[in-house]
């Protein structure tokens, strides 16, 4: 009965409602009490009415776990178009309650690389607009840069077509529109820098009248931003306070300076005293503020702004400074984060590293009979670093345990052996991946290795050529003739191989007293002592030194 009378009582907001559904071009300005419930199911738009009690005036449209707090009202047709991908997206697995006044939309997806929102603007005399937000475009994301801006205000834009180029922490990347529609502001030009993941970029429209509306425009987190740096700097007085809470209370009750007066001794805080010194100033003549009279940083301060002097900086910093030519360059997204992750690296995991010398008579043989019929047919010649790339994946396979990573509860062993190789640029440390090492030719490899450290060079690889790797080959020897060094690893890996240069050495011959000169080239395996132990990484080594010293092996 009581849900009867509900119905009765609302039959003429109930006739409103059907219409609302029939027509979907009708503005949704009429709504019901705060006991109407609005809700939206998997196959189709139904209006139900539930008991008064399930929709409290506080409740809002619910999204998916997927977007973020940010809402926005949306034009109706998004809710009532069946079979678009738009009214899908929000039909699917979502609850809509009716507020207090309009439909609320959740701006960002998670599905959607580009965080967009559709919104009518609080703001009076602003159309229907959309957010474009700093896309996570890796990751290890957490700012990018703009590069550059293919499209200019007020440009058609497409779904599809490219937007701008994001330089992401690991390279420059195309960022492609989503819908349809009209660039109407763009907030961060060519070359900003340090935008975090998230923060809005660009506006778009629908129409193309609207764009000139949003000439001035500024989005709401530059707004709220201004009142955050209001607070001027604190002065130094309350910044001496806050280095100092305990004694705060004992200054109210003690008579200042009454003590160093009955002595005749000075009482000052060694900051106090170096300032002074450090400025000339009569430290005798200053009226301590402190515990028991205590001059203290922000008296001696109070003083220089009372002789209307500034402070000059202090002679040897400026000697030092006079002395020094330097310039300062700006660190790009690649470094800081291969910065940030070499220290994780370095402080989290426990390296240690295990060194052989490889004969390298018979790889550099084979190198020149395979060059041979790579000249003749037309293909890439191959390096002595393809051949080790090679050898690595293959001794990988034979000693899958190296080929693992540490994740706390467990030890992944992944069953693809896909090589990093580190590539050095004028932007920094790059790791191109050669996916399937194990399974590909010497001629594929060194074709593969050639494009990727190209694209590392034009700073132009994507996401999907340096993720997933399982093992790193690091090479200083042959570029740059480094014997031997150690190198860190790369995480989320247990082992990184570095590669010195080949030299000829004396060894001994079969006979006594006999000898011959041999090409050896050191190699030293970083291995994470979580994921293999010392045995293990002997082991891998053993193989790996056996299918150098063997090259024919690698080609069965």
């Amino acid at each position: 009965m009581s849900c009867a009378s509900h119905v009765l009582r609302h039959s003429r907001k109930i006739h409103n409602t059907s219409n609302l559904v029939r027509h979907d071009n009708l503005s949704l300005v009429r709504w019901f009490s705060n006991e109407a419930r609005l809700s939206a199911d998997k196959g189709d738009d139904i209006l139900k009415f539930q008991k008064a009690g399930f929709a409290s005036p506080k409740e809002r449209f619910r999204g998916t776990a997927g977007f973020s707090n940010r809402w926005r009202t949306i034009d109706p047709p998004m809710i009532s178009v069946r079979g678009t991908q738009k009214a899908n997206s929000i039909r699917t697995g979502r609850k809509l309650d009716v507020p207090m006044a309009g439909i609320l939309f959740n701006t960002r997806s998670s599905w959607s690389p580009l965080p967009m929102g559709r919104c009518f603007s609080t703001e009076a005399g602003l159309p229907p607009h959309q957010e474009v937000g700093m896309p996570s475009l890796s990751p290890t994301m957490t700012e990018g840069n703009i590069a550059r801006w293919l499209k200019k205000e007020g440009d058609r834009i497409s779904p599809g077509e490219v937007l701008c180029e994001v330089e992401t922490d690991k390279a420059t990347v195309e960022m492609e529109c989503m819908e349809e529609g009209y660039l109407a502001k763009i907030l961060k030009g060519d070359g900003a820098s340090g935008i975090k993941v998230g923060e809005v970029i660009a506006i778009t429209v629908e129409e193309e009248e609207d764009v000139s509306k949003f000439k001035d425009y500024k989005p709401a987190e530059s707004v709220s931003a201004a009142p955050v740096k209001e607070p001027s700097t604190p002065s130094p007085a309350k910044d001496e306070a806050a280095r100092e809470p305990v004694t705060a209370t004992e200054q109210k009750v003690s008579k200042p300076s009454a003590a160093p007066a009955a002595e005749g001794r000075i009482f000052a805080s060694p900051l106090a005293r170096k300032i002074a010194e450090e400025h000339n100033v009569p430290i005798a003549d200053i009226k301590g503020t402190g515990p028991d009279g205590v001059i203290v940083k922000a008296d001696i301060e109070d003083y220089l702004a009372s002789r209307g002097k500034e402070a000059p900086a202090p002679k040897a910093a400026t000697a030092t400074a006079t002395s020094l030519d330097y310039a300062d360059i700006p660190l790009s997204q690649i470094r800081k984060v291969t910065a940030s992750r070499l220290l994780l690296s370095k402080q989290t995991i426990p390296h240690y590293y295990l060194t052989v010398d490889t004969c390298v008579d018979k790889l550099m043989e084979l190198r020149s009979q395979l060059n041979s019929l790579q000249e003749a047919s037309g293909g890439k010649r191959i390096s002595v670093n393809d051949l080790v790339i090679k050898a690595a994946a293959l001794a990988l396979r034979k000693v899958p345990q190296c080929n693992s990573s540490w994740t706390n509860d467990y030890i992944r062993q992944y069953r693809n052996v896909n090589i990093n190789v580190a590539v050095q640029t004028d932007n920094g440390l790059y790791v191109p991946v050669i996916r399937d090492a194990d399974k590909k030719g010497l001629s594929k490899i060194a074709d593969e290795v050639k494009y990727l450290a190209q694209k590392a060079k034009d700073n132009s690889l994507k996401p999907e050529d340096y993720e997933g790797g399982t093992f790193t080959v690091s090479n200083l020897g042959g570029p740059f003739g480094i014997k031997q060094f150690c190198a860190i690893i790369n995480p989320p890996q247990a082992g990184i191989l570095a590669v010195g240069s080949a030299e000829r050495r004396v060894v001994p011959d079969s006979g006594p007293e006999q000898f011959k000169f041999a090409s050896f080239m050191s190699v030293t395996l970083s291995c994470d002592h979580r994921v293999i132990d010392g045995a293990i990484g002997a082991e891998w080594l053993k193989a790996f030194k056996g299918y150098i010293e063997n090259p024919e092996s690698m080609l069965l």
